[in-house]
């Protein structure tokens, strides 16, 4: 039973490799991580179908200018009508004629108007229309703006997930030679067993460690693969050469100037306005009269009675909608509300700029402290490492003195990769919360 139970896990195991070897893998940059992104998103994808959306509805508001033409025509067939012709002779009597057998008709119309004057309902709605197309345009930019600094969050989520890994991994190989180490002098009296065995508990709390560790790099390598439309068992190998720290001087105050001058939403918001207040003076327009161009053709033919042909009309016609008068009010006031609640948006919209802005700049300036302080912990970590080794080997130290000087090492170093990459997104952040963009990045 034993030797079945072994030959399947074997197997299993064998089966394992092949797989691991099987799946794909892809060396990437930052650069290709972007480009792939943006080609791939479902924001941005519908993005487009919105600005198509919006440009459709513009040229929809620029054809109200065009001619309108309408065509109508109609054959009917008659039933053996009675149709009694009467007429006055010259005696002052009736005379009758003989009734014509009429079973048939037919007629066609063609009328054509052209818009001179609309009280402004066409030249508003045009204005209204090119305000929101221009809107959706900036929305997409600022949802491409997004997409971008999401790959960098998960470009540098995936390379600290990697990096813990190799460092716990490191650790664990040294953790695990220490132990045997220490199971040879426990062996030879020179060891007490407990801190045999304190090195062993070490080590099996490390390799917990390194599983958490190899799960957070595979959900954050799923993650990436799916914003990047790549299979998702596609094992991604980062390439980091050309990324380094920025550096930028300018102050919280160019920040927020960049902010309220670039802002993608902020200008799309603007513009929603612009549109809305279009609306106000398209619904005042519909007080106005209407006047155009109008033209037309009429051809008839009843057999037996008469027909028309060549018979064209032009003139001027002019309407107007008396209920106006009285049903246009409401109208204005929900286009008047509706910029209310727009100038509110935009004063809304601005003091969260100002709090982004102003939470994005410390959180990098605290990143680059954390950087230097950081740096100088690992120095002390490892010199810390190093007395504690040299005293432990000369039973000055305990086992776990030499133990949490080891974990203090490991943890310095995890800190300090992982605040390098926190302050690169975090400076990315600060420019797109800013609307600056990085050229190097966004192309």
């Amino acid at each position: 039973m034993k030797h079945k139970f072994k030959i399947l896990l074997l197997l299993v195991n064998c089966f394992f490799i092949v797989a691991v070897h099987a799946q794909e893998k892809k060396t990437i940059t930052l650069n290709e991580a972007i480009d792939l992104s943006i080609k791939n998103s479902h924001q941005l994808k519908s993005d487009k179908a919105k600005i198509e959306e919006a440009t459709a509805a513009l040229e929809e508001a620029v054809e109200q200018r065009l001619p309108s033409a309408s065509v109508s025509g109609s054959y009917v067939r008659l039933n053996s009508a009675n149709i009694q012709m009467k007429s006055k002779d010259n005696n002052g009597g009736s005379g009758g004629d003989e009734s014509p057998k009429i079973n048939q008709a037919a007629y066609g119309l063609l009328n054509v108007g052209l818009p001179i004057y609309t009280g402004g309902r066409i030249k508003y709605g045009i204005e209204s229309s090119r305000y929101l197309a221009e809107a959706a345009r900036l929305d997409a930019e600022d949802n491409r703006n997004e997409v971008v600094q999401n790959t960098i969050e998960a470009f540098a989520n995936l390379f600290k997930a990697k990096t813990a890994v190799s460092l716990v991994k490191e650790n664990l190989q040294q953790s695990q030679q220490r132990a045997k180490d220490f199971g040879n002098l426990e062996k030879n009296g020179l060891l007490p067993r407990n801190d045999l065995l304190k090195a062993e508990l070490q080590s099996s709390n490390i390799e917990l460690s390194l599983l958490d560790a190899e799960n957070n790099w595979q959900l954050a390598n799923v993650n990436m693969n799916l914003m990047l439309g790549l299979p998702e068992g596609t094992e991604l190998l980062l390439d980091t050469t050309g990324i380094a720290k920025k550096d930028d001087s300018r102050t919280l105050e160019e920040y927020q100037q960049s902010a309220r001058d670039n802002r993608k939403d902020a200008s799309a918001l603007s513009l929603r306005k612009k549109s809305a207040e279009a609306g106000v003076k398209k619904s005042k327009s519909e007080l106005y009269p209407s006047l155009q161009l109008t033209g037309g053709y009429i051809a008839a033919d009843i057999p037996n009675m008469f027909s028309v042909t060549n018979a064209l009309n032009a003139g001027v016609g002019v309407s107007y909608n008396i209920a106006s008068l009285w049903k246009t009010k409401s109208k204005v006031q929900q286009a008047d509300a509706r910029v209310k609640q727009l100038t509110a948006s935009q004063a809304m919209l601005d003091d969260d700029i100002r709090l982004q802005v102003n939470k994005a700049y410390l959180t990098l300036m605290s990143n680059r402290k954390k950087i230097e302080v950081y740096a100088k912990a690992v120095e002390q970590a490892q010199e810390n490492y190093r007395i504690t080794k040299n005293k432990f080997d000369n039973s000055l130290a305990t086992t776990t003195d030499l133990l949490e000087a080891d974990v203090a090492q490991l943890q310095s170093r995890l800190n300090y990769t992982l605040a390098r990459a926190d302050t690169y997104v975090a400076y990315h952040k600060l420019l797109q919360i800013a609307g600056m963009t990085d050229t190097d990045l966004i192309k």
